[in-house]
């Protein structure tokens, strides 16, 4: 292979990461036609794309390779070594850090989070393909975490009505790695991960990443055990063509633990006891199998199009029971009811995205040209039983315990109660069409335009009844941007976008008559804001926004079962972020969010006009800090404030505002080995870190000590 196929053959398979490629032998000083292998070429960290904490290029936001200052959206990247210094395991957890993203309990059995007033389960993503389905993701083969705020179907389709988060994943790029990551921490934490890649040959790399957890929780009855793997495979199948392949397979099982219940429009007796469980322990339990594979293809035409094609298949086994709270504490403190269900929602994904891109000139005018296709099918099976609690006598939906021993051992079955519950299989086909150009007008302006096609064919099937109920849905998805550059490091922006959630919902949980008439759900958003790379490795951006929501369902008083869409939620706010190295020895990520999300018009009989929107703060501030202090050892600080929320939309909960420090100590023993130490909740306070609803409240973790050791071999 001469030098000049080789470079492309490895610009081929870099394209869109953080690496590029340098010849230690310079091609000038070589007879054209000269053999160079690619141990003759290093591969190196573009300075220019990720340093630190500050990520400056994704593809995600517009599926071409754009920096973010050329982005007419919202973005925050959190980085692979700002996951490694934070130490958090949980993608909520690590989600805690990005202004504007707050988090949601999610019944305790997944990841959940409220953006820009929009709580979501559903608006996850790997590498751009969705990742729907409810569970807890680990980060152990995750190479940065992107959320882009703000509705987008163009880019992801349906749903991310607040915005979308897409994790990265690690790749076979041809580097050596051989690193172990052993953590310890309190509540009997007990976690290692491996990571090992390299060549097999100058055309063929591996990656292979492992993950097991052993662990408890500082909550009552509280443990989880998790493993993974996930093994990727790069093949260089000629200068222009490169083939991926990776498969994952991850198991978590754990115990759900919905929290404690209120008393008198506040939570029940956190500050005196944070540990205490609402329920049977021998029910409880969440689990959740998956098997994910996927094969990219990008290959460059002599025409100069490039065209990337991912095929996903995922198939996810799930299922959770538990017993939590059902009603306030009584006035006398006396009683609290426990009520209960169990719900399994496997699911198989199959998915096809194809994308087209072509760069040319109209004049004096660049294009970048996108047009693709997305085809899609997903089937799967909802069923949910309600609890019933044997109390001697005769079966119950709840039972009564006293709050100051609220743990109950009444024997529970499960079974069906009427319309409050499911069994149905379903299926879901997708066919979207998109095309998008961005233009570079000249130095100092950009635009971004597209539309999106979806359509969706939707049904399900009572396994008991035989009933069916079916819709279609033709929906079209706009987005259009401008970017203005005085500076080459300064950019202001303006966009609209748009999305859509078809009444299936987030999760295909319950598909009646009713749902199967309603429209689907409609966001747009109008944004403004400012990006500014004060050096190369430091950047700062603002932005202000509205979101509204409409055709939200709100019950038909005449029509038992049925809908009247004109529920409407709005949402104004303003983020600040900040990302990267304020000095060589100081760097800083996070920022400070301004969110007034409320209700526009009644969704309920309780949900009515100008109720704030629960799980949101007006105010919420979060930066992480870490000094350098010298080349050896390294001092994080981490703050994370909010103001009060309520637990729901009714706004009769009413959960405390609070104020958490974090701490890290990094250690870098030798060139091969690296010791740290987080310290999670420094000063011990007694805060309420989330919720489910006005019954199901998370007290915050306690200080929490954890501790690893990073090896490379």
């Amino acid at each position: 292979m001469n030098i000049g196929a080789a470079s492309r053959f490895l610009a081929t398979l870099l394209c869109g990461t953080a690496l590029a490629t340098t010849a230690r032998a310079q091609p000038a000083l070589l007879p054209e036609g000269t053999a160079v292998t690619l141990d003759q070429l290093s591969v190196e960290g573009v300075r220019g794309n990720t340093v630190g904490y500050l990520t400056r290029t994704t593809r995600s936001a517009t599926k071409t390779d754009t920096p973010l200052l050329d982005t007419p959206q919202s973005v925050t990247i959190v980085s692979r070594e700002q996951i490694r210094d934070q130490n958090f395991q949980n993608l909520t957890d690590q989600l805690r850090y990005v202004p504007g993203v707050i988090p949601a309990q999610g019944e305790s059995n997944r990841d959940e989070v409220v953006i820009r007033g929009q709580k979501t389960n559903a608006d996850f993503f790997v590498n751009g393909v969705r990742d729907d389905v409810q569970y807890f993701r680990d980060l152990y083969n995750i190479e940065r975490i992107e959320v882009l705020k703000g509705p987008d179907s163009l880019i992801f389709g349906r749903g991310g009505g607040g915005g979308v988060i897409n994790r990265v994943l690690k790749e076979a790029d041809g580097l050596r790695v051989r690193q172990v990551v052993a953590g310890v921490g309190q509540f009997n934490q007990k976690r290692v991960a491996l990571d090992v890649g390299d060549r097999i040959s100058d055309s063929v790399f591996f990656r292979l990443n492992g993950v097991f957890e052993d662990s408890q929780t500082y909550r009552q009855f509280g443990a989880l055990q998790r493993y993974g793997i996930n093994p990727t495979m790069t093949f260089l199948l000629g200068p222009a063509t490169t083939l991926k392949l990776s498969y994952e397979f991850f198991h978590d099982d754990r115990f759900p633990d919905r929290g404690i219940p209120s008393q008198n429009g506040r939570p029940y007796n956190y500050r005196n006891n944070i540990r205490t469980f609402f329920g049977n322990p021998d029910v409880n339990t969440t689990r959740v199998d998956a098997n994910i594979a996927t094969a990219t293809l990008d290959h460059t035409f002599e025409s100069g199009v490039q065209m990337r094609n991912q095929l996903r298949f995922a198939d996810y086994n799930r299922f959770y029971a538990n017993t939590l709270p059902g009603a306030p504490v009584n006035a006398a403190g006396t009683q609290v009811p426990i009520t209960g269900y169990r719900n399994e929602t496997d699911r198989t994904n199959y998915f096809s995205q194809n994308d087209f891109t072509y760069k040319f000139l109209t004049g004096d005018v660049k294009h970048t040209l996108l047009a693709g296709f997305e085809l899609g099918y997903q089937e799967g099976l909802a069923f949910r039983q309600t609890a019933f609690f044997n109390t001697g006598s005769s079966l119950v939906t709840s039972v009564v315990v006293n709050p100051m021993a609220p743990i109950t051992r009444a024997p529970v079955t499960f079974r069906n109660n009427g319309t409050t519950d499911a069994n149905f299989r379903y299926d879901l086909g997708l066919a979207a069409a998109y095309a998008q150009d961005q233009i570079d007008l000249n130095e100092y302006v950009q635009i971004v335009s597209g539309l999106r096609y979806d359509y969706f064919d939707f049904s399900s099937q009572g396994r008991v009844t035989g009933l069916t109920n079916e819709r279609v849905d033709n929906l079209v998805s706009p987005r259009a941007g401008i970017v203005i550059k005085p500076l080459a490091n300064l950019a202001f922006y303006g966009s609209y976008s748009v999305s859509y959630l078809p009444s299936s919902g987030d999760q295909i949980g319950s598909f009646t008559p009713g749902l199967a008439i309603a429209k689907a759900e409609g966001f747009q958003n109008l944004e403004v804001g400012v990006k500014y790379d004060v050096t190369p490795s430091f950047q700062v951006t603002g932005a202000l926004y509205n979101l509204d929501r409409t055709n939200q369902r709100l019950a038909d008083p005449n029509n038992a079962g049925f809908f009247i869409l004109s529920g409407r939620t709005n949402t104004q706010g303003a983020e600040i972020g900040a990302n990267g190295y304020l000095t060589d020895w100081w760097q800083i990520a996070g920022g400070y969010a301004f969110t007034d999300a409320r209700i526009d018009s009644a969704v309920s009989t309780t949900i009515v006009k100008g109720n704030t929107v629960g799980l949101v703060p007006f105010n919420s501030v979060s930066l992480w800090n870490k000094f350098d202090i010298t080349p050896e050892f390294g001092l994080g600080i981490g703050v994370i404030h909010q103001t009060h929320t309520f637990a729901t939309s009714d706004d009769t909960v009413r959960l405390p505002s609070y104020t958490r420090f974090d701490l890290g100590l990094f250690y870098q023993v030798s060139e091969s080995v690296r010791a740290q130490v987080n310290i999670e909740n420094l000063f011990d306070r007694r805060y309420i870190y989330t919720a489910d609803n006005n019954q199901n409240i998370t007290p915050g973790a306690p200080r929490t000590i954890r501790a690893q050791i990073i090896a490379k071999f």
